[in-house]
C-alpha cells in the first residue's frame, strides 16, 4: 500500500475501430509478449467471426457477454481468530471488468478450436447467451458468496 498518495488509475487509449476503452483493455489482456497488433488480429478477426455467424452487431454481442460475465459478489478470505473465513463481498467495478476480461480470455484458450479468434468468437457468442465457461465462472463465484452469507457480518 503507497503510504503517500492514492495511485492514478491509468486508462488506455481507446481502440481503434470502435473507439472504447474496454476492448483496448480487452485488446492489453489479450495481449502475449508484447505483440499488440497480433492480438487486435485476433480480437477483430472474432468480431467479424461474430458477425458472420450471429448477423448481428460484433460489438453489441461483445457488450452482452462482457455484461453477462461481470460478478457482482465474490469471497475474500479474512483471518478472526485462529480461523479464516471465506467472507462475500461486492465488488469493485474496475475488479468487475478486470475478471470479466480474464475470465472470458482463459475460458477462450481453454476451448479446442484452432485459431484463437475462433475460441474467443464462440466463447463470446456463448457468453451473450449466458452459456459457456465464463459465465458458468461468474455462476459458481455467486454460489459460494451466497453458500458463506453467514459469514457476512465479519465484513470490514
Amino acid at each position: 500500500m503507497a503510504r503517500r498518495r492514492k495511485a492514478t488509475p491509468r486508462v488506455p487509449l481507446p481502440d481503434s475501430r470502435y473507439n472504447s476503452v474496454l476492448t483496448a483493455k480487452f485488446i492489453n489482456h489479450l495481449m502475449w509478449d508484447g505483440k499488440k497488433t497480433v492480438a487486435q488480429a485476433i480480437f477483430y478477426g472474432a468480431m467479424d467471426l461474430i458477425e458472420k455467424r450471429t448477423k448481428e452487431d460484433g460489438y453489441a454481442v461483445f457488450q452482452k457477454a462482457m455484461n453477462n460475465v461481470k460478478p457482482v459478489l465474490e469471497v475474500r478470505p479474512r483471518r478472526v481468530g485462529g480461523a479464516t473465513y471465506q467472507i462475500p463481498m461486492e465488488v469493485r467495478p474496475r475488479r468487475r471488468d478486470a475478471l470479466a476480461i480474464m475470465w472470458m480470455i482463459r475460458a477462450s484458450r481453454a476451448r479446442s478450436e484452432y485459431r484463437m479468434a475462433e475460441r474467443l468468437a464462440t466463447e463470446l457468442i456463448d457468453a451473450s447467451k449466458n452459456q459457456g465457461t465464463a459465465v458458468k465462472k461468474k455462476e459458481d463465484t455467486h454460489k459460494m458468496a451466497e453458500a458463506n452469507r453467514a459469514f457476512a457480518h465479519y465484513r470490514w
